[in-house]
């Protein structure tokens, strides 16, 4: 479905953003790590209604999005289809319409549509328009599969696990922006992205601290090399092709890997890790594959 790439803004609501204090334990937004590449990086803070987008202006992208869930709010608002930009970024600095256009790719939400929707019914449905900023999307692959529908679905399961305890949680998403994704129409596509859904437990009125837990995802939308055809002149000869991208696969992986994988400083979210904790005071390592668990059913997600 077209949408009309205008910049005007889209409600007149304050954009407060993220509130990295919205849970019992304070989580601040992720940043680059000093010693990862991505440390040079000028990135820019974008606020929207109950999520911030810390957008990448040189790769056009979000380096990471924080959203705040009260799932005891949550509203039930129409969808809407109305991808637009943002008019606080130069036009050059966001992915829009160009690169979804007349190909396979899907605007992939990274602050899902649902989790920012909830208070009263006005702040709700701004809540809703701001997710469909360009500025928080990524190119996708379009074809829907099993490994998409844990992806899309990850935050739905775990907040009916942590409304046992508390119904609120902080996700926190972005692509990996790694210096050789493959480019296409100005953009280079990511080929991994991650995420992180952190809660609370305990914590009681005669003053037991709470306790913060975290639980990390990687969604890998890589080709199979034996589905590509490496010779580039048989590739160019299809005009304005994207990248091939290969079917979703989805991992439970532990915090730290996240960390390392995309260059971020992730603060208490790797110590708080439901999978593979580390602690603060051990430096940070490099990711370990074989720790990786492949998610073909929500059963097999551990939070706890």
């Amino acid at each position: 479905m077209a949408s009309t790439p205008h910049t005007a803004a889209p409600h007149d609501l304050p954009r407060t953003g993220y509130d990295e204090r919205f849970l019992a334990a304070a989580l601040p937004l992720p940043r680059s790590a000093p010693a990862a590449p991505a440390a040079a990086r000028d990135t820019r803070e974008l606020p929207y209604v109950h999520f911030t987008v810390v957008l990448d202006p040189s790769r056009r992208l979000a380096l990471a999005t924080a959203v705040n869930i009260d799932g005891a709010r949550i509203v039930d608002v129409g969808r809407g289809d109305d991808w637009h930009l943002d008019d606080r970024v130069p036009e050059d600095q966001q992915t829009g319409p160009a690169v979804y256009a007349r190909n396979d790719l899907d605007r992939g939400h990274l602050v899902r549509r649902r989790d920012p929707v909830w208070g009263d019914p006005q702040e709700a449905a701004a809540a809703n328009v701001d997710t469909f900023c360009y500025t928080n999307a990524a190119p996708q692959a379009a074809e829907f599969n099993q490994g998409k529908e844990l992806w899309v679905g990850l935050e739905d399961h775990v907040l009916a696990f942590a409304e046992a305890n508390d119904v609120r949680l902080s996700v926190f998403t972005g692509p990996v922006l790694d210096p050789n994704d493959p480019p296409y129409r100005g953009t280079q596509i990511p080929r991994l992205f991650w995420k992180v859904a952190a809660w609370t437990t305990g914590g009681t009125e005669d003053g037991a601290e709470a306790t913060l837990r975290s639980a990390a995802f990687l969604l890998d939308q890589s080709p199979q090399l034996d589905d590509i055809d490496l010779d580039e002149s048989t590739r160019s000869a299809v005009a304005d092709a994207p990248p091939p991208l290969g079917p979703f696969r989805t991992f439970q992986v532990p915090v730290a890997d996240v960390a390392a994988v995309a260059g971020l400083d992730l603060g208490p979210l790797v110590e708080a890790d439901v999978l593979q904790p580390v602690p603060a005071a051990v430096p940070g390592r490099s990711p370990d594959p074989a720790l990786w668990h492949e998610l073909h059913d929500w059963s097999e997600i551990r939070l706890l």
